[in-house]
């Protein structure tokens, strides 16, 4: 960032080179930081997608667009690019998941493209997703996001032809905890056209799908 290039270096440029801007991960980050991107985002009028934003921290900043569910805020109005829509959607297993399904959401919201979100669709019932199983294969890319045993990864990998991209949830207790066997079970799926991002990382799923559908 130029106004104090010793402890913010923000890569105002990502977006011409990669396709994906760069977003700010406000963990961590003091309101002081904060201010000074959004004072340059504002100057340059560029949009801004802030991740992992605390509510106590977002009240400070009353012109971002914040959503407490998935604690992202947007800075400034994306530019829509409906020739993407209706080619990636969001399926979370349940309603605990919510918080990282929205982040994807939201991200793809300011890459320029609304994706609609199928929630509540895990397989202990599995009625609940083969109900809206038609719908799910008309999309190129799925993200799916799943804790506990996160065996909705496989079992939507074996009805649709589009790419499903797993992202465990931090969601489960006991061996479940933290979504570690979400991610093991993820990354051994039988089902083919599987792949898979860290635990938690919807805008990391949003990235990847935006970059398979050709959006860059």
């Amino acid at each position: 960032m130029t106004s104090d290039p010793g402890d913010i270096r923000f890569d105002w440029q990502r977006r011409a080179r990669t396709g994906i801007p760069e977003a700010v991960l406000a963990e961590g980050k003091s309101p002081d930081q904060l201010a000074r991107i959004l004072a340059e985002a504002r100057a340059r009028r560029t949009v801004l997608f802030l991740t992992r934003l605390p509510p106590e921290i977002a009240t400070g900043f009353p012109d971002l667009d914040y959503d407490p569910i998935s604690r992202t805020g947007i800075f400034g109005i994306p530019t829509r690019r409906p020739e993407t829509d209706g080619k990636i959607a969001v399926v979370c297993a349940g309603s605990s998941d919510l918080p990282v399904a929205a982040e994807a959401r939201r991200a793809l919201q300011v890459f320029g493209t609304d994706a609609p979100l199928y929630a509540d669709v895990g397989v202990a019932g599995l009625w609940r997703l083969m109900e809206v199983a038609d719908e799910l294969r008309q999309f190129r890319v799925l993200i799916a996001v799943a804790g506990m045993e996160g065996a909705l990864f496989s079992v939507l990998a074996g009805l649709v032809p589009g790419l499903v991209i797993a992202v465990p949830s931090p969601v489960g207790y006991g061996v479940s905890a933290g979504g570690q066997v979400a991610l093991t079970a993820a990354l051994a799926s039988c089902a083919p056209g599987v792949v898979t991002t860290n635990i938690g990382n919807g805008f990391g799923a949003a990235a990847a799908a935006w970059k398979v559908i050709g959006a860059g």
